[in-house]
């Protein structure tokens, strides 16, 4: 079992807390549901009353997102008392072992604590020109939900939290237990979504394939061959198709679908282009099989995934 401490931050978001605390609950309950033993055992700690976790190699640190409206008080909040604690907090887990995840604002905690000197991360969208000025060493991805750079995890605006645990329970559980989650939860809005992300956090384990996934979204209008992808990551074609099964659970082809198709998903919700150059911009010279493969792996037309207006 997994010793999860998560930080109830003052002036924290109270759904992004419970987000998290009901997340780790539904994993024990249908980890114990199936039979199995329940995953993690979760602590609430309040960073200016509680003592140090004392967390280790093998353990979790939680921090969600931290509320601000504008970057002056996110500025006045991070110079909190509270605040500067729970940065100390983050940097001796991490320095001991344990693995460190936040949300939102609160990923300026652990860039506080230099835990994400060097790193990728991600942030809430309008924070990050703020994030990038503060942090000039941190190699920000602000388009990403989730950036599972482990031991370190961060996510996006407010909502993420819950990609972010779905990552988590991905991670230190198991991906199917994840999935378990998300649908116990209804969080139907995010059935076709989810999977495509998961690429995203699960490719994040390994350098290598990280390498691999940016690469496929650099060059995703051209219908590249597998052999190019397994050499942008730097490994031998059968050596990459292990690695990739391995972090992953997919083969070269289906990781390059789930890229291209939630790149295409994002097109079809954000813009008004015709499915035929949504098609073309994805990799894709036969519209016919960029919706064969919607319906097959979304389970809806790509009229269906366009939004209202």
């Amino acid at each position: 079992m997994m010793r999860v401490v998560v930080l109830a931050l003052p002036g924290g978001l109270a759904s992004s807390l419970a987000i998290t605390l009901d997340a780790l609950e539904t994993a024990n309950q249908v980890s114990l549901g199936g039979g199995r033993q329940a995953p993690f055992e979760v602590t609430t700690l309040r960073p200016d009353r509680g003592a140090p976790p004392g967390l280790g190699r093998g353990d979790l640190l939680i921090a969600p997102g931290l509320g601000t409206r504008s970057e002056a008080e996110l500025i006045a909040g991070l110079a909190t008392p509270a605040v500067r604690r729970a940065a100390r907090i983050a940097a001796d887990a991490h320095a001991a072992g344990a693995s460190v995840a936040a949300s939102c604002a609160s990923t300026f905690i652990l860039a506080q604590a230099g835990l994400l000197s060097g790193r990728r991360a991600t942030t809430t969208w309008w924070l990050a020109p703020v994030f990038r000025r503060m942090h000039p060493d941190v190699d920000l991805a602000p388009d990403q939900i989730v950036v599972a750079d482990w031991p370190i995890a961060t996510a996006g605006a407010a909502m993420a939290q819950m990609d972010l645990m779905l990552a988590i329970i991905a991670k230190f559980a198991s991906p199917g237990l994840s999935e378990a989650c998300a649908r116990y939860l209804l969080l139907d809005q995010r059935r076709s979504q989810a999977p495509y992300m998961a690429v995203s956090f699960l490719a994040g384990q390994d350098a290598q394939i990280a390498r691999a996934e940016a690469w496929a979204r650099e060059h995703i209008a051209r219908d590249f061959s597998m052999d190019e992808l397994a050499a942008s990551a730097g490994l031998a074609p059968r050596t990459f198709a292990r690695r990739l099964a391995s972090v992953c659970g997919l083969s070269p082809v289906k990781f390059a679908q789930r890229i291209r198709m939630e790149a295409a998903e994002r097109l079809l919700e954000t813009t008004r282009l015709p499915v035929d150059e949504v098609a073309r911009r994805v990799g894709y010279a036969e519209p016919s099989t960029l919706r064969r493969l919607i319906r097959r792996e979304a389970r809806r037309s790509p009229a269906e995934l366009r939004r209202p207006g």
